[in-house]
């Protein structure tokens, strides 16, 4: 029953997310970002390869560089609650190759970050009749030493291609199926980015959440879009706005 999505949906936005798993997005096209970083000349790849690795983030560090109200205007922003962030980190899969999309889904780390922030960003609904439909957006950012961050981007892609027909994610306590995972709409943002659209089975109904993986340097960005409605809008003013806070 819609009823019954609804309140699934809305319990937290990260245990649905979790559910309505994505799939890898973009092409693999050498010139295209989604999926993979647009080619530098040699002099410039070899300069960067010569530049010292920049220092990971703490938390606090991560904090001041998160996306604020002021920033997104047409959005209310929230620090995510203890529940929120205990649900996350406990993400689960029944298939051990796509834990990665699952804890990228609930925006719980992928792979062992030093820092991390998040917070989130509800849709101001334009009329009455679009409260239920508000996309809800976790954000949460997270800050690497070494390769931490490509090596998190890179397992992130890899189970988003290996789980495309599906697999059961599991939050606290609780178990959705989810059918598929498709392209989302391509996303250029950082060095890397990509971007999933996930379709679950809730109760008898589809359901579909967004997800898009950005790599700014050893920051990994993650946007995991969810809506009472059951059909999520991908969030690309949160990710450009959020996307420009990373440099």
């Amino acid at each position: 029953m819609r009823s019954t999505l609804v309140r699934r949906t809305v319990l937290t936005a990260s245990a649905v997310s979790l559910a309505l798993l994505s799939t890898a997005c973009g092409s693999d096209k050498a010139d295209d970002k989604v999926g993979g970083a647009t080619p530098t000349p040699s002099g410039a790849a070899s300069a960067a390869a010569a530049a010292p690795a920049a220092k990971a983030k703490t938390d606090a560090e991560l904090v001041a560089l998160l996306v604020t109200q002021t920033e997104l205007p047409t959005h209310a922003v929230r620090a995510a609650t203890p529940a929120e962030l205990a649900a996350a980190a406990s993400a689960g899969s029944d298939k051990p190759e796509c834990l990665p999309l699952v804890k990228a889904q609930s925006t719980a780390p992928v792979g062992t970050p030093v820092g991390r922030a998040g917070t989130k960003a509800v849709a101001v609904p334009k009329s009455a009749g679009e409260v239920l439909g508000a996309t809800v957006t976790s954000i949460a950012l997270a800050s690497y030493e070494g390769k931490g961050a490509d090596a998190a981007f890179a397992s992130v892609k890899a189970a988003a291609t290996a789980c495309a027909g599906g697999y059961t994610g599991s939050q606290s306590g609780d178990s959705l199926k989810i059918s598929k995972v498709v392209p989302g709409a391509p996303i250029t943002a950082g060095d890397e980015a990509l971007a999933y659209t996930a379709v679950a089975d809730v109760d008898g109904e589809k359901a579909s959440t967004e997800l898009v993986v950005v790599r700014k340097g050893n920051i990994i960005a993650t946007f995991s879009a969810v809506s009472p409605s059951g059909s999520a809008e991908q969030p690309k003013a949160v990710v450009e706005i959020q996307a420009k806070k990373l440099g």
